[in-house]
């Protein structure tokens, strides 16, 4: 069954990637018991994160509307943890919704999911990889291995607020008209410079990367670092 595992919160401590921010969320463990998800307002203004209980440090990349609730999907970690060769407990990827079931580097941009009796959450873009990231995994040329590997997972907004609880199932209730896929646009972002022009049109993706796409289009293709 299409579930989610874990609902997974900050536990807040020193980033030493970001001195000018001091702190990090992205050690994010599973909490028990339900937890509420609302829309938590702008990028840098609103409540940052998505959840109750969890927390956002360096607001001016991460949180917001766009951004109100990480999903990453066990089935990556797993093969990670082959690639890696050690264990990688739910939420160690900063991910507020561990899955299980649900192809989330498939999903298309605009997607909707019905996660219990109420939440409903839109697929809105890819996660990409920070120095905060890379520090915290402390694997070498960790930025790089991950955009090659394209298994990104999935920012959502909240489309209707609503509790969410390991054990919950997961249903897509809408499927937008178009192709573009949570991977299809990371690969344009991070590998892949040609399929920047899909992304421009693409009304359920955030406007900030579309612009970027659209920056982008006339420019050498994006590298990431080491």
């Amino acid at each position: 069954m299409t579930h989610i595992l874990s609902v997974n919160l900050a536990h807040p401590r020193p980033n030493p990637a970001k001195s000018a921010v001091g702190t990090t969320g992205i050690d994010k463990r599973p909490t028990t018991g339900p937890v509420e998800v609302r829309a938590p307002g702008p990028k840098g203004t609103g409540l940052h994160s998505g959840l109750v209980g969890d927390a956002i440090f360096d607001t001016r990349n991460h949180g917001g509307d766009d951004q109100a609730v990480y999903a990453y999907a066990r089935e990556s970690l797993d093969a990670w943890e082959r690639e890696l060769g050690r264990e990688l407990p739910g939420g160690c990827f900063g991910e507020n919704l561990t899955t299980v079931g649900l192809d989330v580097d498939g999903a298309l941009i605009g997607e909707r999911w019905r996660i219990g009796d109420r939440l409903v959450l839109q697929v809105t873009c890819p996660r990409i990889p920070c120095s905060t990231f890379a520090r915290w995994l402390d694997e070498q040329r960790w930025a790089r291995r991950f955009a090659e590997r394209g298994l990104p997972g999935a920012y959502l907004r909240v489309v209707e607020p609503g509790p969410v609880r390991a054990g919950d199932p997961v249903e897509v209730v809408h499927r937008p008209d178009h192709d573009v896929s949570v991977s299809l646009v990371f690969r344009a972002l991070m590998t892949d410079a040609t399929l920047l022009p899909r992304l421009v049109d693409i009304a359920e993706l955030p406007e900030e990367d579309r612009e970027l796409a659209r920056r982008r289009t006339a420019t050498p293709p994006y590298a990431p670092e080491d």
